[in-house]
């Protein structure tokens, strides 16, 4: 549990919807939509850095 306050509920929340995307972009690359899982697929790193740029304007204004 210690290590769960330490993440934070905002960080957890993204990697798990970042999962999600992953799990959906390789379900529709499998399916033979392979665009559409690219597409889908580059929203995670997109998250993600969203994520880093969200958590040091809030580091950095302390």
């Amino acid at each position: 549990m210690n290590l769960l306050k330490k993440i934070g509920p905002l960080n957890i929340f993204m990697l798990v919807l970042c999962a999600l995307i992953i799990g959906v972009a390789e379900y529709l690359f499998l399916k033979g939509d392979q665009l559409h899982a690219i597409f889908i697929g580059l929203w995670a790193p997109t998250l993600l850095g969203i994520l880093i740029f969200i958590k040091q304007i809030l580091n950095g204004s302390k």
